[in-house]
């Protein structure tokens, strides 16, 4: 028999809600990272990208948080900012808790992104994806990304990220409104 479904939805993050991110970031890339990158630099990472300095920094400079709520609990999160010179969305961050991936959700998270982007105009979505995170270029292609570049930055510490940059043409025309709620099996 097949649990019942869970209620979805995908609700902005506010200012006071930054820390929970910050929770949700540390228990996702540990697990999420353990395979592709070091214990160290994942750490490193997690400092330099989700000290609550650097997530209020990104909060004030236009980058729109939102997460997916399971059952009223959070479960991931995207961060997202408009470039409307370019008329490019870029995608920061996507991830969700492990016991939620491969369930629809960060499908959902990035329907959502291609709706708002359409919203505002944006032709393109762009984002970054480390090259080893087979499971996120899947995913990714299937909402029809492409590989744009291939890219390495040093991210300072002795690190550094080894990432594809994937693109997402956007049709203005005929963007599918999808709504932000709905049940998760």
């Amino acid at each position: 028999m097949n649990p019942p479904a869970a209620e979805v939805w995908i609700e902005p993050v506010g200012e006071a809600d930054l820390p929970k991110v910050r929770d949700l970031a540390e228990r996702i890339w540990r697990s999420s990272y353990a395979g592709l990158l070091s214990p160290g630099q994942i750490e490193y990472m997690l400092d330099w990208m989700y000290s609550l300095e650097r997530l209020r920094r990104d909060w004030t400079s236009g980058v729109v948080f939102h997460w997916p709520i399971v059952d009223q609990i959070p479960v991931g999160y995207m961060a997202t900012q408009t470039d409307p010179h370019a008329a490019v969305l870029h995608l920061h961050k996507l991830y969700v808790l492990p016991q939620f991936q491969g369930k629809g959700l960060g499908g959902r998270l990035l329907e959502h992104a291609f709706q708002a982007a359409t919203q505002v105009g944006c032709r393109t979505v762009r984002l970054h994806v480390n090259k080893g995170n087979l499971r996120a270029i899947a995913c990714y292609h299937r909402h029809g990304f492409l590989k744009e570049a291939s890219v390495v930055n040093d991210i300072g510490g002795g690190y550094f990220m080894d990432d594809y940059v994937m693109v997402r043409p956007l049709d203005l025309n005929t963007a599918q409104s999808v709504p932000s709620s709905g049940l998760l099996r």
